[in-house]
C-alpha cells in the first residue's frame, strides 16, 4: 500500500539505472559514470507508477484522445494554481507529444514567417527548430563571462528590428540554471509588444524551481496573452520523458481555433500512457515532488562544496532551478572539458559547446543522483582536470 503523503526521494543502483534509462546508462561502458543527459537517477514516483501499470492492466494502449483532452487540462490547472497561484483556463491547455515538438507545433502554427530568436547558451535539441520550420534561426548570445546569464533587451530591440518575428523564451532555463524575474520578463514583454512580435515560452522545469527562486509563468504576465504560449510537462519532474506527452497552453481564443482547424498530422500521437502518467502527477505528485526539491537542494549544496574543495577553479552559476548546473571549467586549459573528463575521469558529463558554439572548457553536469555518485563524479573530475 502506497503511503500518499509520505514518498522519499529512492536511489537507483548502477544496476537499476541502466535498466531503467537506458540512453543515459545503456550508452556508455560499465566503468563510466553518466551525469550528461536530463534524466534523474532517481525511482519513479510510486504512484505515478502505479498509474501506468494499472492502464495498462486495462490495456490502454490504443489511440488518445485528439485535440483537447478535459482531464489532463483540469489536472494540469489545478496542479499550476496550487504551485505558481496562476492558472490557464482549462480549455487553453491542449496535448502535445513532447516539449520540443510543442515548440515546433507553436513556430508552425502560430508564429509568422520571420526570424527565431534562440538565446545561447540553449537547450541543444532546440537548435535548428526553426530552420525545420523554414524560418531563420538568430541567436542572442549570452557572454561566456558573464555571472549571470540575462537577456540584453537591447540587442533583443535589435534583433527584432532586423526582422526576427519570435523568441523562444526558455523559463527556467537549461543550461543557465536561471529562474527569470517578473521584472526580466516584463521588460521582454515590453520589447516583444513594441515590434509585434511572439514568444514561446518553455516552461518544462517550472517543477524544479528551488528555495530562494520562484517560478512566474511568461503567461501570468498581463499583456502577454494575445502573442504568446506555453509548453509544459511533469516529465521532467518525474522522470517520465519515454511516456511522451506534454502540453501546449494557449491562452488566446482566436489561437485556440487556429489551432483547432489545423490537420491532424500537425500534432498528433502523444501517449494515452503519458496523459495517464501526467495526470497522476499534477494531481497526486505533490508529495514526492517535495521530497525531490528537497533532495535537489541538498545537491546543490553538496556540488558546492566539492567544488570549492575538489575543484575551486571551476565557476558555477547560481543554480536556482533543474538539476543541471553550467560549469566552466576553462581555468584548467582544457578547450574540450567534457572528451577529458569522458578519457581520464571515466564520467560523462554534456560539452557546453553543444549548447553554445565558442564555449571552451564549458561543461553541464547532471547533478540528480545519489549524494555519495555525485561525490564521485566530482573527485573523477578533478582527477581528470587537475
Amino acid at each position: 500500500m502506497i503511503d500518499p503523503d509520505s514518498r522519499p526521494v529512492v536511489d537507483l543502483t548502477d544496476e537499476e539505472a541502466r535498466r531503467a534509462l537506458p540512453l543515459k546508462w545503456g550508452t556508455v561502458p560499465l566503468d563510466v559514470i553518466p551525469a550528461w543527459v536530463a534524466e534523474m537517477d532517481y525511482a519513479v514516483d510510486p504512484v505515478v507508477l502505479d498509474a501506468v501499470q494499472r492502464a495498462l492492466a486495462d490495456g490502454i494502449t490504443g489511440y488518445p484522445l485528439f485535440g483537447w483532452d478535459p482531464e489532463l487540462a483540469q489536472s494540469y490547472t489545478g496542479w499550476s494554481e496550487r504551485h505558481f497561484g496562476w492558472a490557464p483556463e482549462p480549455e487553453a491547455v491542449h496535448p502535445v507529444v513532447d516539449v520540443t515538438a510543442g515548440v515546433r507545433l507553436a513556430l508552425d502554427v502560430f508564429s509568422g514567417p520571420g526570424g527565431v530568436v534562440f538565446p545561447t547558451p540553449g537547450y541543444n535539441a532546440q537548435f535548428g527548430l526553426a530552420s525545420i520550420t523554414g524560418r531563420d534561426e538568430v541567436r542572442l548570445e549570452v557572454p561566456a563571462s558573464a555571472d549571470r546569464c540575462e537577456i540584453d533587451l537591447d540587442r533583443l530591440d535589435r534583433l527584432f528590428a532586423d526582422g526576427a518575428q519570435t523568441l523562444i523564451l526558455t523559463q527556467p532555463h537549461n543550461p543557465w540554471g536561471r529562474v527569470f524575474t517578473r521584472a526580466e520578463l516584463e521588460g521582454i514583454r515590453d520589447v516583444v509588444v513594441r515590434h509585434g512580435a511572439r514568444v514561446v515560452s518553455d516552461e518544462i522545469h517550472a517543477p524544479l524551481v528551488l528555495p530562494g527562486a520562484e517560478h512566474l509563468s511568461y503567461l501570468a504576465i498581463e499583456g502577454t496573452h494575445d502573442h504568446a504560449v506555453a509548453v509544459v510537462a511533469a516529465s521532467k519532474a518525474f522522470n517520465t520523458a519515454g511516456l511522451r506527452c506534454a502540453q501546449v497552453v494557449v491562452p488566446s481564443a482566436a489561437d485556440r481555433a487556429l489551432l483547432a482547424n489545423q490537420p491532424m498530422a500537425r500534432n498528433d500521437s502523444h501517449s494515452p500512457l503519458g496523459a495517464v502518467a501526467a495526470r497522476s502527477a499534477y494531481d497526486l505528485g505533490d508529495p514526492w515532488l517535495a521530497s525531490l526539491v528537497e533532495r535537489l537542494d541538498q545537491q546543490r549544496a553538496l556540488l558546492g562544496e566539492l567544488l570549492a574543495t575538489h575543484l575551486p577553479e571551476v565557476r558555477m552559476r547560481p543554480l536556482e532551478a533543474t538539476y543541471l548546473a553550467w560549469l566552466d571549467a576553462s581555468a584548467y586549459g582544457h578547450a574540450d572539458a567534457a572528451a577529458v573528463a569522458l578519457d581520464r575521469g571515466r564520467v560523462k558529463v554534456s560539452p557546453g559547446e553543444s549548447y553554445a558554439p565558442g564555449t571552451p572548457g564549458h561543461v553541464r553536469l547532471n547533478i540528480a543522483t545519489s549524494p555519495g555518485r555525485l561525490t564521485e563524479i566530482v573527485k573523477r573530475l578533478a582527477k581528470a582536470w587537475t
